[in-house]
């Protein structure tokens, strides 16, 4: 089992488009998938056809990380109707801002990748919605991934936080996982005919230098369209569906490829990780390499 977390610094930017996207095309594709619904506008979830008020959500797993407890908060998607494959999304909550804090927890760190060790047979791949912060439940979810997807679109705001979100990603790799490495940075919501984005586009190449990915994404009615049906884009009809669900399809194939060096199964023990971080100080914490941990 592979995870993947989807993140920006800056919210309004599509990062919940690319997820459901990701999604929609490890879907496609025939791999178990999962989503984590961390972002508390819940829109993943939505996405995903969990509409409602359930009994159980992520904010219990990130309270109590137990077998029974992330079981009950996973939902089979309405998009399971369209083919014979798996995708279940584990339903958000908006009260779970109430653990998107500046200064967590070890505990609240490492609930998330607890969690995830309890269905870790289940997936092939979990795709993790971040909150648009650098808070608690980012955290948790980068020391639960083995990979970090930056979103960004053209625009001055989110172009000049990438820097800080691919730097952050390092110090979480340095000093929490060492699994952990950067994806790579999407362009979403391009428009070529705007001197603006062709700019903003140049100076996140500039800023990034190969990390920024070949794989714009320009807004389309489609998406919008496919999300309000709560569908995957890639059983949505059209030409433009089609085009957003081939660039979906090579993003995937790039961080499938990503990962090929990144061990699928690993421990994810509270004894063990407690044993782990028995040096780690409070705020951005350190931890000693996982050799013993990882398993081929």
């Amino acid at each position: 089992m592979h995870v993947l977390s989807v993140s920006s610094l800056k919210g309004g930017v599509g990062k919940t488009t690319i997820s459901l996207g990701l999604a929609s095309a490890a879907y496609a594709r025939g791999l178990r998938t999962l989503v984590v619904d961390l972002d508390t506008q819940c829109d993943a979830s939505t996405g995903l056809g969990a509409i409602g008020d359930y009994e159980t959500t992520v904010l219990d797993v990130i309270k109590n990380p137990q077998h029974s407890v992330v079981h009950k908060a996973i939902l089979a998607s309405t998009w399971n109707r369209t083919q014979p494959s798996k995708i279940d999304v584990m339903v958000g909550e908006p009260l779970a801002a109430a653990f998107d804090t500046p200064n967590p927890s070890l505990r609240d760190l490492w609930t998330l990748e607890e969690a995830l060790s309890r269905v870790q047979n289940e997936y092939d791949m979990v795709i993790i919605d971040t909150p648009p912060s650098l808070n608690g439940l980012t955290r948790a979810a980068w020391a639960a991934s083995d990979r970090v997807l930056i979103v960004s679109e053209p625009g001055i705001f989110a172009v000049s936080s990438v820097k800080r979100a691919i730097s952050a990603v390092d110090e979480v790799h340095d000093r929490l996982n060492h699994r952990l490495a950067l994806a790579g940075v999407v362009l979403n919501r391009l428009n070529s005919n705007f001197v603006e984005h062709e700019f903003r586009q140049t100076e996140l190449r500039d800023i990034v230098g190969d990390a920024l990915l070949p794989f714009a994404f320009p807004e389309r009615a489609a998406i919008q369209q496919a999300q309000g049906a709560a569908r995957p884009i890639h059983s949505w009809p059209g030409e433009a569906a089609a085009e957003i669900s081939s660039k979906f399809d090579n993003l995937l194939s790039h961080i499938q490829e990503s990962l090929l060096t990144t061990p699928a199964k690993r421990t994810r023990g509270r004894n063990h990780k407690a044993q782990q971080t028995e040096k780690v100080k409070q705020g951005w914490f350190r931890r000693s390499k996982k050799t013993d941990e990882v398993q081929d």
